[in-house]
């Protein structure tokens, strides 16, 4: 079951002025397993998930003990209980995050914000996912989609059915009409500033086998 937060995009549709019935739809069962395969071809291993519930369990099973773990922002991680999960933290792995927020050295955070992206795990997102198999993240900074290309050893996204759509074009247009407005709710209400697309990162086809998996949930989560 989805936990739904104060940023979640129930919370935030009105604000921001968004059509989620276009952009936030479940796809039925045959869309879903061609977008699947699709993905597949590209060399993305998909796991496929009922409910946000299973996404721990996921991922216990995928990071091995003691792993070097990082994650970029992301709503739809908050939604399935990784931030629990991690407090908990029964595989003992070791948090990156953890390490950035701890050092108050603007300087020396900033570094190491920038070693994070090539963490050995990492996880975070997409904002779109098109029908024909390509991966689409976008962020502000590059914070969250800089280990995408091949700086992360392996990469980890987790987003729900609701972020598919038929063509990478409809995908480009889903991360602007939908993703952003809401994320830029989410930034004036956070921060105080707007947001906006600084990076697109679309992966259309995986170099390396299994360093890329995509935990796909059959709910609505995130944006």
């Amino acid at each position: 079951m989805t936990r739904n937060t104060q940023y979640s995009a129930v919370n935030l549709i009105e604000a921001a002025g968004v059509d989620p019935d276009l952009w936030s739809r479940l796809p039925d069962d045959a869309a879903l397993q061609a977008a699947v395969r699709a993905i597949e071809r590209r060399n993305i291993r998909v796991v496929l998930l009922d409910s946000a519930d299973q996404v721990r369990d996921a991922l216990l099973e995928l990071i091995p003990e003691g792993a070097e773990v990082m994650n970029g922002s992301s709503t739809t991680l908050i939604e399935c209980g990784y931030p629990a999960l991690l407090e908990e933290n029964p595989k003992g792995w070791r948090d990156y995050h953890a390490v950035i927020t701890a050092e108050n050295d603007e300087e020396k955070r900033h570094e190491l914000r920038r070693k994070a992206v090539a963490a050995d795990w990492f996880l975070s997102s997409a904002q779109a996912i098109a029908g024909t198999g390509q991966v689409v993240g976008c962020d502000r900074t590059g914070t969250r989609v800089g280990a995408f290309p091949s700086a992360a050893g392996h990469l980890v996204l987790v987003a729900g059915t609701n972020k598919i759509a038929p063509t990478l074009n409809d995908a480009l247009r889903r991360c602007r009409e939908y993703a952003l407005p809401l994320e830029i709710q989410r930034s004036q209400q956070v921060y105080g500033v707007p947001s906006q697309i600084g990076y697109v990162v679309i992966i259309e086809q995986e170099a390396v086998r299994d360093r890329v998996t995509l935990i796909l949930v059959r709910e609505q989560l995130g944006y």
